[in-house]
């Protein structure tokens, strides 16, 4: 296992530790620098009770994580999200070595002032990455109006998550030459040679990585381990995911063979993330994220497998259409 670094302490400051062009890509998932995971709100979502977080009922048996209600975000809320990501992306733009991604998650109603933002900060926006997944997001009827309109929903139930990508612009003439003297720049091709999709079927987090990191945003090692291994397209270098959480991404970073630096404010969070990283890690050893395929890897494969099947079979009728 490669070495990795945890640390505790707001991104805006402690990012000023790291050495000028040391990092090889960023892959994280960020608050929006909005209300969400501020002290007060978190509190709340612990307790149960108010604040931006929507507590599902149990489904099939199981208790759902809270989800953030990005709906109820004020106008000047919203344009805070642009302020902040440019203010965020030149605070890591120095931290990156030329031609670095920076792959960042996102939500379709606040993604297009993610990308302004980042793009204001001198990035160039390369690309979105979809992740398909049955969520749980939309599909809410008229509150406290639901009888008088029993054929209407207030917006489309959500089954994809957009995940954008950015790069540092090259300092070199052409991508050969910036990967031969900073080793970025572009994309790791996945398993026989196939690029990287725009579209990835993913299950949901599985249950045994959400008993070992019980963070309401946890997202599956699966997903993770394709995103930080295509992030290296020399196949070494070091991930840095500036907002923590559950420490999964810097897990992902060092099964794929990198290291990885992680950045967590919240001391709740960062002690579970102290346990959390290696032990997934250790999950699914014969997993490096060179494939889409993950059967076996949880209980959702059959439901993983049907979406896979879905992707392809639409795949060879848009090439047959072209």
């Amino acid at each position: 296992m490669r070495e990795y670094r945890l640390i505790l302490g707001d991104c805006f400051g402690r990012i000023d530790e790291l050495a000028n062009q040391s990092v090889d890509a960023v892959c994280t998932d960020p608050p929006y620098g909005v209300v969400e995971f501020t002290d007060g709100e978190l509190q709340k979502m612990r307790s149960g009770r108010g604040g931006i977080w929507r507590l599902p009922p149990a489904w099939d048996g199981c208790k759902r994580n809270p989800l953030p209600r990005f709906t109820v975000l004020t106008g000047e809320q919203r344009a805070a999200v642009g302020e902040f990501f440019t203010q965020w992306g030149k605070k890591i733009f120095g931290k990156l070595k030329p031609g670095a991604h920076v792959l960042l998650a996102g939500n379709p109603l606040l993604q297009m002032y993610v990308q302004q933002g980042m793009v204001s900060a001198g990035f160039e926006n390369r690309a979105t990455i979809l992740r398909l997944y049955h969520g749980f997001r939309g599909g809410d009827r008229p509150k406290n109006a639901e009888a008088e309109f029993p054929e209407v929903c207030v917006m489309p139930r959500g089954n994809y998550e957009p995940w954008m990508l950015f790069r540092k612009p090259l300092t070199e003439k052409t991508v050969a030459q910036n990967l031969r003297k900073w080793g970025t720049g572009a994309l790791r091709m996945m398993k026989d040679n196939k690029p990287l999709p725009d579209v990835i079927p993913s299950c949901k987090t599985p249950q045994k990585e959400k008993l070992i990191a019980g963070h309401p945003s946890l997202k599956p090692q699966h997903l993770l381990r394709i995103f930080t291994r295509a992030l290296l397209p020399v196949g070494d270098g070091t991930v840095l995911d500036p907002f923590m959480g559950s420490g999964s991404t810097v897990a992902a970073a060092l099964t794929v063979g990198a290291a990885a630096i992680g950045i967590e404010q919240d001391s709740y969070f960062f002690k579970m993330t102290e346990k959390a990283v290696p032990e997934l890690a250790k999950l699914y050893p014969h997993f490096k994220g060179e494939s889409l395929q993950c059967a076996g890897l949880n209980g959702s494969a059959a439901e993983y497998n049907e979406q896979l099947s879905l992707l392809e079979n639409a795949g060879s009728v848009f090439n047959s259409t072209a």
